[in-house]
């Protein structure tokens, strides 16, 4: 029906305007889901020949069910908890101050180094991605201990910055990853095979990060000078400092990868033991437990909205018959697969540079996963192309959340500089999004291996 089809395109640019007006992602999808579904379904029945005043009536009564019972359907579902697990985790991590630890041994290791101080913070990044999940936290945990150590080093502003705000976005592709969550949740993939899969592209990505800053530095020596050589011994001091940090790392993903927990158990494992070392470390507070209460009950209450308007927006887009209409075009046209993900590729860099991360990831799905499923791609490769592009948003002009983050933690390096810094890192990428396309076992040896399948 066409005119279904343009209540869905009505649907999705009326949505974009609402959060381009700054209404939460969560409300615009929930307004969007709840009166697109009235309306989609009234115009149903009365094409059918139903009387105006029954077919209004209906349809609100199926809006209303739709979203009682999304809205059930998310709150009670038991794969969920792991999110304000592992949100816990993070928080305990960041308040304790185990980043700081992660970086003191990165940089011991490494700081000697040409651009050395910068390699260490993306080590430490992707330490404090496994222990947090969370983009944004990586961004401002480890800025707030890395960029007062590279201005002190007179590293350059652009790479100084860019390396935090490039090294942040890891915590969004190495497990325990919150957007890999929810992508395993609204396709009805596994949340432990995506974890699996995350971990082979996470180390490559963090060692092309670090390769980006070997050139970097090649090109200018003064953008990275060396640091103080430690000894062997103040190498070591170091990782037993950050061992009770690597060993809660250890058992909570290792534990999943080997079978031992269940991805919820793991996230419960992963916040116990993490609350245990802090407390043995005696670097928690009345203060500060009250700090990681506050923010682990915004931080889950928010993304589970973003999933109560996300489990309801969806069926008004399948019913919208709009996705089937994309597929339709798309695998008509003469492109082939890869002229198809490329377009999928394009769209997703043209929307990193307007949306935020999650928005994106939630406004997005509901289109392109049937094309997936229609071309046989594997979910599992494909979300983690998906959440690479994610990252890369995360730090694209002129909207990049991880930039905005480095700008407030160093009000006085002007936005121009911090963005000519991410460029380098953001190819960097590119590049990855690149192998998994002609390497699709980047991505799907572990699980695979693991799972048996």
């Amino acid at each position: 029906m066409p005119g279904l089809t343009f209540i869905g395109v009505a649907g999705l640019v009326l949505m974009l305007l609402l959060m381009m007006l700054r209404l939460p992602v969560a409300l615009a999808m929930l307004l969007i889901g709840f009166f697109g579904t009235a309306m989609a379904n009234a115009s149903k029945f009365l094409h059918l020949g139903m009387a105006s005043d029954q077919a209004w009536s209906k349809a609100w009564t199926i809006a209303f069910s739709n979203i009682s019972g999304e809205a059930f359907e998310a709150a009670s579902n038991y794969n969920l908890l792991v999110i304000p697990m592992f949100v816990l985790m993070g928080s305990i991590a960041g308040v304790s101050g185990m980043s700081n630890d992660l970086f003191k041994a990165a940089y011991r290791w490494m700081g000697h180094f040409r651009g050395g101080l910068a390699s260490a913070t993306i080590a430490a990044c992707a330490g404090f991605a496994a222990l947090s999940g969370s983009s944004l936290a990586s961004a401002v945990t480890m800025g707030r201990v890395a960029l007062p150590a590279m201005k002190t080093y007179k590293y350059d502003d652009a790479l100084a910055t860019g390396t935090v705000a490039a090294g942040g976005t890891l915590g969004f592709l190495i497990p325990p990853s919150g957007g890999m969550i929810i992508y395993a949740i609204l396709t009805d993939q596994s949340i432990g095979r995506l974890f699996m899969a995350g971990i082979i592209p996470g180390i490559m990505l963090t060692l092309l990060f670090i390769a980006t800053i070997a050139i970097v530095v090649v090109r200018n020596p003064v953008a990275g000078p060396r640091g103080e050589r430690s000894s062997t011994r103040a190498k070591f001091e170091s990782l037993v400092d950050a061992l009770p940090i690597l060993t809660v790392i250890a058992i909570t993903i290792g534990g999943m990868y080997t079978g031992y927990f269940t991805p919820v158990e793991a996230s419960s494992a992963g916040a116990f033991f993490t609350f245990v070392v802090a407390a043995l470390k005696r670097k928690l507070t009345l203060e500060k437990l009250r700090i990681v209460v506050l923010q682990s009950m915004s931080a889950t209450a928010t993304i589970f909205m973003i999933l109560i308007g996300a489990f309801v927006f969806i069926p008004f887009m399948s019913l919208t018959e709009l996705p089937t209409r994309l597929i339709t075009l798309l695998t008509s046209l003469p492109i082939g697969e890869l002229g198809v993900l490329a377009a999928i590729v394009a769209a997703y860099l043209v929307l990193g540079m307007f949306l935020e991360s999650m928005a994106m990831l939630v406004l997005t799905l509901p289109v392109v996963i049937p094309i997936a499923i229609a071309l046989n791609w594997d979910l599992v490769w494909f979300g983690i192309i998906v959440v690479i592009l994610l990252e890369m948003g995360m730090i694209s002009p002129p909207v990049g959340i991880n930039v905005f983050v480095v700008k407030s933690i160093v009000p006085d390096v002007p936005m121009r500089r911090i963005f000519s810094g991410i460029w380098p890192f953001w190819f960097a990428m590119l590049a990855m999004v690149c192998l998994l396309v002609l390497f699709p076992q980047i991505a799907l040896y572990l699980p695979r291996t693991l799972v048996g399948i």
